[in-house]
């Protein structure tokens, strides 16, 4: 199965949550890396305050998504400089995460069935929606 950047946003925003719930730093995820040929990159930043940004850059184009989302995982790891078992219980606690949300059904489907999935409606409820009106009456959207 080859990564999308839907897919990417959905892991990054899973990532995030486990991260924050654990206390860690959630890095910023973005694609793709600003260096030519290589698959991820890290990069940290302290703005006037103090405060420490770290972004992971991850390729996406051409990969498998389990590669993509093991350089994700492997960025919140080292943005937090993790290591041991400590590294070890984050990353299955990570992979689990990102595996309900494809049990759960939370992980965008093939572009093909985007729309389908997003609204809920069938092409039917979507043309019963927008029937016209009897003159006179006012024209109501529902969204």
């Amino acid at each position: 199965m080859e990564a999308s950047s839907l897919r990417f946003a959905a892991a990054a925003r899973s990532l995030g949550e486990v991260a924050r719930a654990a206390g860690l730093v959630v890095p910023s995820f973005r694609s793709p890396p600003r260096l030519e040929g290589v698959d991820r990159t890290m990069k940290r930043q302290v703005d006037g305050a103090g405060v420490e940004a770290v972004t992971v850059s991850v390729r996406i184009k051409g990969r498998p998504w389990v590669s993509v989302l093991a350089d994700m995982i492997d960025g919140v790891l080292v943005a937090n400089e993790l290591s041991g078992p400590t590294a070890g219980a984050a990353r299955t606690v990570m992979w689990g995460a990102v595996e309900a949300d494809v049990m759960r059904g939370s992980e965008p489907l093939e572009p093909s069935r985007q729309g389908q999935r997003r609204s809920g409606r069938s092409a039917a409820g979507h043309a019963a929606r927008r029937a016209p009106q009897p003159a006179g009456q006012p024209q109501t959207r529902v969204a």
